[in-house]
Formats: structure tokens, sequence, C-alpha cells
């Protein structure tokens, strides 16, 4: 997916984020921006962490969005370990990055894990989010 490409499915957002994020050594937090109609305004590494963590500060990602201009965003993460199974952390940070989007209207379609060999995990469709 470039910029202006649509992610209409979870499958095309969990495809285009392992092409991103898989087989990289440290862990990275990243943002897919989307316009009202699921297209691809931008995708970005905010944050990048340890080989087992990541800092990842709402106010920037809060600050990102309305930079541009976002009406929804994928949230993906990988874990070098290669193990896909989200921590208590990770759903914490989800959690919190959802409230404070939502404060400026921004919805937050799903917050995947990359970890490769293992298929991507999607916290949408645990109900984590």
């Amino acid at each position: 997916a470039k910029n202006g490409q649509y992610l209409l499915s979870p499958d095309q957002a969990r495809n285009y984020l392992r092409l991103r994020l898989e087989g990289l050594e440290r862990e990275e937090f990243w943002t897919v921006w989307l316009d009202a109609s699921s297209k691809v305004i931008e995708a970005e590494c905010l944050f990048v962490g340890t080989l087992n963590e990541t800092a990842v500060y709402p106010r920037e990602v809060v600050r990102r969005a309305l930079h541009h201009n976002a009406a929804a965003v994928l949230l993906a993460h990988n874990h070098p370990s290669g193990s896909p199974e989200p921590s208590d952390a990770d759903v914490k940070l989800t959690r919190t990055l959802c409230d404070s989007l939502s404060l400026i209207d921004v919805r937050v379609l799903d917050h995947i894990i990359i970890a490769a060999p293992a298929w991507p995990t999607s916290l949408a469709e645990r109900g984590l989010m």
C-alpha cells in the first residue's frame, strides 16, 4: 500500500504491515494514517526501541494524527522474539491510544503485532480494544 492506496480489509492491512515490520531486529511502533474512505495518507515509524520494548508516547501519536488530519489509524509494532502474543502492556497502550485519539475524533481500527514467522495478531479481532 502506498500513499493514496486503500486498505479496506484486515488482511490487506496485515500484509502491508508485514512487509514493513517483519524481520526487524529492534521493536518499532508504526502508524498508518487513513482518511475517511480508508485511503492511506501516510505510514510512519514513530518510535524505535530495543529488542523487546519500545516507549510510545500518546501525546506524540495525537500530534501526528492532527498533523495528517487523519480520520482513522492502524497501529502496529513488531516482536523480534517471534511471538505474536500481545503483552498486558500492549493491551493497556492500545486502550490508552484509543481513548486519547477518540478525543480528536480519530478511530483506531486495529493494533497489529508482527512476529515472523507467525501470522500477525489483531487486537481488534481478539476483542482487546
